[in-house]
């Protein structure tokens, strides 16, 4: 390991054009020229011959093609310099393509890409409600419902709306970003668990696992939304530490032994909140709580006008629970009546 962190390995396997060539003709079948070409043009060639070896794309195989490559990188590389400005590359040498926007502006995010944006289904269903009919699904709105008493109690308690207005965009800011800390939880649970199941019973997931991983991206990215918003101090980040460790340990222990009651267990999570973010809504309409401009990374996210607003950003995040509400109570029906428990594995 330590080899590799001081680049131990670089300069053994890249001691020399030689030698590089040498272990790229042992695994690929290129021909004298390229090989020849690989000696003359040393380690840039190396890099673009072994990017020719893993691409599915047709190209030359001409060493004169390779020159050509390499003399206009090196060109690139020279008018750079000569203009002043850094050339910035990776390890391996290759540039990360440039990302643009929409309207043709440089995309500034490195945590989600252009083409994971969507524009939220703002017209889905709000109003629907699992009613609770076996003694699981009961189990599992008794236990959110009492989740929800000591929430409450901590969020009056220490932000008290009467006093002002800022105290009140405070505790719904807050109270969403603990919120989406948990709600991020059960989809890379589940996902990680049903991961290794497919691995061990060498079966497809039917989409799960992506479908699951997805919702704890999303709910990710709702949560460093309202970070934006709602700049958390010490004590609220050691709640959130506290809360997520007692939360991931007991919710996957409940995967294990029942998939069933964990996923019903967040599909009534996701209509609490959908509670929670319309009770936000009220107060942004009431006055009560600024309708500040909306961070930029919602509106890249969320595809929202540039103009967007804070009750613009809430309203897409509300959507987005109804819709983890309906998968996870499908879930629940559905994908997991053929499914064994996983603690019998």
């Amino acid at each position: 390991m330590r080899r590799v962190i001081t680049g131990g390995n670089c300069g053994r396997y890249v001691s020399s054009s030689a030698a590089a060539a040498a272990r790229i003709n042992a695994f690929t079948p290129f021909d004298a020229s390229v090989a020849a070409g690989v000696q003359k043009q040393g380690l840039s060639t190396v890099v673009i011959g072994w990017r020719r070896m893993m691409s599915t794309a047709a190209e030359p195989s001409s060493a004169s093609a390779v020159a050509e490559k390499d003399n206009k990188s090196n060109g690139v590389a020279t008018g750079n310099v000569e203009k002043g400005e850094v050339v910035v590359s990776s390890y391996w040498g290759i540039q990360r393509p440039k990302l643009t926007r929409e309207d043709g502006t440089e995309w500034p995010w490195n945590c989600f890409m252009p083409w994971e944006t969507y524009r939220a289904d703002v017209s889905i269903d709000l109003s629907k409600h699992h009613v609770p009919k076996t003694f699981l699904d009961k189990v599992a709105y008794r236990t959110v419902k009492l989740l929800r008493i000591p929430t409450d109690v901590f969020f009056r308690v220490c932000y008290p709306g009467h006093l002002n207005f800022l105290l009140v965009r405070r505790r719904y800011g807050c109270r969403a970003m603990m919120l989406e800390t948990v709600a991020a939880v059960p989809g890379m649970v589940g996902g990680m668990l049903l991961h290794l199941r497919s691995l061990r019973k060498f079966q497809q997931s039917g989409g799960w696992i992506k479908a699951l991983l997805e919702e704890a991206e999303n709910e990710r990215m709702h949560l460093m939304t309202m970070v934006e918003l709602v700049q958390p101090k010490w004590y609220e980040r050691l709640l959130v530490l506290t809360v997520q460790g007692v939360f991931f340990n007991a919710f996957f222990v409940l995967y294990l032994m029942s998939p069933k009651l964990a996923h019903r267990i967040v599909g009534y999570l996701e209509e609490e909140a959908i509670h929670s973010y319309t009770e936000y809504l009220k107060d942004i309409d009431s006055g009560a709580i600024e309708n500040v401009p909306a961070p930029a990374i919602a509106i890249d996210y969320w595809r929202l006008p540039k103009d967007a607003t804070l009750k613009d950003v809430i309203v897409v995040i509300r959507a987005d629970e109804a819709h983890h509400r309906d998968v996870n109570h499908f879930a629940s029906v559905s994908f997991l009546d053929h499914l064994e428990c996983y603690v019998l594995y």
